[in-house]
This record gives C-alpha cells, structure tokens and sequence, in this order.
C-alpha cells in the first residue's frame, strides 16, 4: 500500500510557509512567483492555517478584486485536515474528494514535513498504475511456454 512518505520522497521536501500576519498581497505574490497552489501557514513553529488559491478567490470576489490592507490570519483555513506520512494514498484520496482539498499538509507530530496535492495523488496513482503495468508485460513476455516434447507425448 502506497503511504504519504513515499510520495513526499519522491515529490521533494521543498516546504513554502507563510506567516498569519502576512499581508494578502504579499502571499499572493509568492504564490504568483513560486507557481505554488498553497502556503502553509505556521506561527512559533505550529502550523495555524493553510492559504490557497480558494481562499484568495473568495476574498478578491468579496472585496471588488482588491487585496486591501487584510492579513492572511483574516481569509485563511485556520482548521486545515492534515495527514501523516504513514497515512495511506487511498485515505488521502478519500479525504481530498469528501472534503474538496486540493492541498493537505503532512504532519509527523508538530512537525511539518511536506504538502501533498491533488496533482500529487494523481501523479502518484499514475505511476502505481505503470509500474503494475509493466510488471504485468514482463510477467507475460516470461511466461512459460509449452515443452514441444511434453506437448507431442499427450
């Protein structure tokens, strides 16, 4: 069963956080310049919030398509689901649809060890699915065939 760690190990362990005071603007400009879905929003080294794309939208619609002078702690998700990194892919997946998240931050204990997407989880499906694939071809190429002289004797 795929776990979260492994996902993570493969994807990198790049982390991009925020601060609650953060001005809106300011996170939507690293968002912006690090091509980045989401930002983990920690204060004194606890995670506090998560701020994506949703988030962002629903405020620029709330406030005529202006960021004003708002912090992040003001439109953030200040009660993010998160996961372990033994948690399994398949839960992930069902947590992801029944809640529409499309980030999850990764938990071991109080310390942040990554994020996991839902680009991730499709990536991650897709690769499981080619590598049983190819095991699968090279089973049959392997297969056994039938012995002519056994076959002749029956």
């Amino acid at each position: 069963m795929l776990k979260v760690n492994e996902i993570l190990r493969v994807k990198g362990h790049t982390l991009y956080t925020g601060t609650p005071d953060m001005p809106v603007r300011n996170a939507i400009s690293t968002m912006s310049q690090l091509d980045i879905g989401s930002l983990v929003i920690m204060e004194h080294g606890q995670l506090v919030g998560m701020l994506t794309f949703r988030e962002i939208i629903n405020h620029l619609n709330q406030h005529d398509g202006q960021a004003g002078d708002y912090t992040v702690r003001s439109i953030m998700d200040d009660a993010p689901m998160s996961v372990t990194p033994n948690t399994d892919a398949d839960e992930v997946q069902r947590l992801m649809l029944d809640k529409h998240a499309r980030y999850i931050p990764v938990m071991d204990g109080p310390t942040l060890m990554g994020v996991i997407s839902f680009y991730d989880m499709a990536r991650a499906i897709v690769d499981a699915q080619q590598f049983e694939n190819d095991m699968l071809k090279a089973y049959i190429r392997d297969w056994p065939s039938e012995d002519p002289a056994i076959a002749r004797k029956s």
